[in-house]
């Protein structure tokens, strides 16, 4: 038995065939190169289409998973995907299973499911049946595991945790993003960074000799070299990182919060003073219990829990 995951980023759609044991038979990139609407939905297609073709003579495809940025609608098949124009209410899962050239059930979820899904068949979750995936990337989302099932809430936005009030009084600047996402994920250390340099027109330091704005990338690059601005960033986005990973422990009380995403990564350094930061705001017995861990999975977890997804669904 065998099962495809599909997981779709905001800039390429990543394809793989799983065997049962989670071993990859064959793995493929389609790059969305600015694609919107339809268009986006006609890749997702094709490579679904791709990896059946190519594998059909060795095994036999069960399932496919399917992985989307946003809100995944599951009773509905439809997504919103914020980053992907065209897609407020798109029927992805009607048109894959329309295109599809054999009978097969298609199953869809956040991407944010996806990676506690993909953690828990193939990273730090494979022993757990509490434990959360903090994804920080351009955004910041959480996949949430209790008792061994995913929780989504109503509407499927369960883990849109960039909206996390972790500073007051608010600021009209949290309308887009939330106030955790817009100080901490990788957007808002550029965008921080940012603030803090045209406060200082006459900075010298070498984020300030930049020419155009920082990247999360220069934040990390020059804090090691001993820029001030850039430690600024880092030590504040440590302390947000900190009082959210506190406040997840102390609702949930997980046995484990994986970290992922891209900016974790070179946040991973970090890992010990982002953990000290969070025992002094957690619930005191709950912090104990907790491991914190960076992901081992990368980029490639999204896609591992799109299959984990597909083969529970053929079990």
């Amino acid at each position: 038995m065998a099962v495809i995951g599909l997981d779709l980023g905001g800039t390429k759609l990543a394809g793989a065939c799983f065997d049962d044991a989670g071993n990859i038979l064959l793995r493929e990139v389609a790059q969305l190169g600015g694609r919107t609407g339809k268009e986006v939905g006609m890749i997702i297609c094709e490579l679904a289409n791709y990896l059946i073709s190519s594998l059909q003579s060795e095994v036999s495809i069960s399932a496919i998973g399917l992985s989307v940025p946003g809100i995944a609608y599951v009773e509905t098949g439809t997504v919103w995907a914020p980053n992907i124009p065209g897609w407020e209410a798109y029927p992805i899962v009607q048109e894959l299973t329309d295109s599809l050239e054999m009978d097969l059930p298609v199953l869809l979820d956040s991407d944010r499911s996806c990676y506690i899904l993909g953690e828990a068949w193939k990273g730090k979750a494979k022993d757990c049946k509490h434990a959360i995936y903090m994804a920080v990337g351009t955004g910041i989302g959480i996949g949430v595991m209790i008792d061994g099932r995913i929780l989504r809430g109503k509407g499927n936005i369960a883990g849109a945790i960039g909206w996390m009030a972790l500073h007051h009084p608010y600021h009209e600047k949290y309308n887009a993003c939330g106030c955790f996402e817009y100080h901490a994920s990788g957007t808002g250390l550029a965008r921080v960074a940012r603030e803090l340099l045209d406060a200082q027109p006459s900075y010298g330091g070498p984020l300030g000799r930049l020419q155009g704005d920082p990247t999360a990338q220069d934040v990390f690059i020059y804090a090691a070299e001993g820029d001030s601005i850039a430690q600024q960033v880092l030590d504040e986005a440590i302390v947000y990182w900190g009082m959210a990973i506190a406040n997840l422990v102390s609702i949930f009380n997980p046995e484990s919060i994986i970290l992922g995403g891209g900016v974790f990564g070179p946040a991973s350094q970090f890992l010990d003073q982002i953990q000290a930061e969070a025992k002094k705001w957690a619930q005191p017995i709950s912090i104990k219990q907790v491991k914190l861990e960076v992901s081992e999975l990368g980029g490639n977890a999204g896609l591992i829990g799109a299959g984990y997804l597909a083969l529970r669904a053929s079990l």
